[in-house]
């Protein structure tokens, strides 16, 4: 990709905190191993019609601007954020930070709390109609609608509860690491090394081991054993139960469950610098109800489609050569089930560029001097997740939480899961919550 730098994923994480107290548990100060930056934009959406709105990090400047450019009350944005709170204050200690299936979590006050509430979770709507609710413009309820996008789901389906999302960023903010997200990963490698974490590197498990009284005992490593009083995978659970577990049998109904979304991912290289864009910009479907139609009922990505851009080099100037920027180009994709995949990624390219083209009065296909692509295929082969889901499974309804794999195996004793696809899900606070889940009832 000659002098342009990518991320795996883009380059912006929500309340840092959690990372920032898993340091302090090893009595590390965070500052030491890397250093984050508040944005004070958070993305710049683009509509079909012209429509356009930058969504501010400060949540009163937010509302006044979502007011004027969507012509809705400033209170009735204001309630929905309210609400948002609300609905992630009642529910993160039960669906956050504890195991969903141990009984003594339903025994909790805060279980107790959540069951009385859920005439005002809106788990019995989809989020899109939970939208519809507060806001008349459709182009406000197709922003809202969005964030069904971070657990790898429809707005159709997903259950109004999802609408807690905006809150963490609205609330906490969002942030980019000095140096990508890339340095997330280091630093957490660095305070494991220090606290006596050995990595095996290019070392592939063929087998977590498990004895007569079916307890994992160890994993088989290039056909060495390595011994262990406890195991955890952080493998994505289908492949976990198909390859390392294959002599057991499997909880097939967890398994069976509908999969997340995935993606298509243009890396380029562009040889001209867009002032008006930003670190995030979204580029919405005119049809989003069709976009994800398509993609979760005919597992295919039709012409219609929403454009994620994101560019690094606007906070990280050293990740593109001057006069140049990074563009990190996505869109959500169908899991891997066989497609012809090279059509459909010709076809999506062009879609994109033809997109871009129209929103930024601007050619192009012409400015594209580097490339690389990500897709289901690829993203399966690399990372081991099943059929290419960037989340696991979806959570296309209202029972999703309840139905993904727990932190433990109710059928091996010392053997552990953690990870996007077991309880509570994926991206970088839903993973390292599930490592800490785990980690507490190993410790317990």
């Amino acid at each position: 990709m000659g002098d342009f730098r990518f991320d795996a994923g883009p380059s912006l994480f929500t309340m840092p905190q959690f990372i920032e107290e898993l340091f302090e548990l090893c009595g590390e100060p965070i500052d030491r191993y890397f250093s984050y930056a508040k944005k004070e934009i958070v993305c710049k959406y683009y509509f079909e019609d012209g429509t356009r709105f930058a969504a501010y990090s400060d949540k009163e400047k937010y509302i006044k601007e979502a007011s004027l450019v969507f012509n809705e009350k400033a209170n009735s944005i204001r309630d929905y954020l309210s609400l948002s709170k609300q609905k992630y204050d009642l529910t993160k200690n039960l669906f956050l930070n504890k195991s969903l299936h141990k009984l003594k979590t339903y025994l909790s006050f805060d279980a107790i709390k959540g069951i009385a509430s859920i005439p005002i979770l809106g788990i019995y709507r989809n989020l899109d109609q939970e939208n519809k609710k507060f806001f008349k413009n459709p182009l406000l309820v197709q922003l809202f609608n969005r964030y069904a996008t971070y657990n790898g789901s429809s707005p159709f389906l997903t259950p109004g509860i999802m609408s807690l999302i905006p809150h963490l960023e609205n609330h906490y903010g969002t942030f980019i690491p000095d140096g990508g997200m890339i340095s997330i990963t280091n630093a957490l490698v660095s305070l494991a090394n220090k606290v006596g974490v050995q990595f095996h590197l290019n070392s592939t498990v063929e087998k977590i081991l498990v004895n007569d009284s079916k307890k994992a005992e160890g994993i088989l490593v290039d056909n060495k054993k390595i011994d262990a009083d406890i195991v955890v995978s952080n493998m994505d659970i289908v492949p976990t139960y198909r390859k390392l577990l294959s002599s057991f049998p499997a909880p097939e109904m967890v398994l069976r469950q509908e999969r997340s979304s995935s993606a298509i991912i243009f890396y380029w290289g562009i040889k001209q610098n867009f002032p008006e864009l930003d670190l995030h910009n979204i580029f919405f479907a005119e049809d989003y109800y069709n976009e994800f139609k398509n993609i979760f009922e005919h597992h295919t990505i039709g012409d219609d489609i929403t454009v994620y851009l994101n560019i690094t080099a606007k906070d990280i100037p050293k990740d593109a050569p001057p006069g140049n920027e990074n563009w990190f180009v996505m869109v959500n994709a169908p899991g891997n089930t066989d497609q012809d995949w090279d059509e459909i990624i010709q076809r999506t390219r062009k879609n994109i560029i033809h997109k871009l083209s129209k929103q930024l009065g601007v050619e192009i296909a012409p400015l594209i001097v580097a490339e690389s692509v990500l897709d289901p295929r690829s993203i399966e082969s690399r990372t081991q997740s099943y059929q290419g889901s960037l989340y696991g499974a979806a959570s296309n309804n209202k029972f999703a939480a309840f139905l993904r794999h727990p932190n433990f195996s109710n059928k091996i004793e010392n053997l552990y899961f953690c990870g996007g696809s077991v309880h509570p899900g994926g991206g970088i606070p839903l993973c390292l919550l599930s490592a800490k889940i785990t980690s507490e009832m190993i410790l317990n």
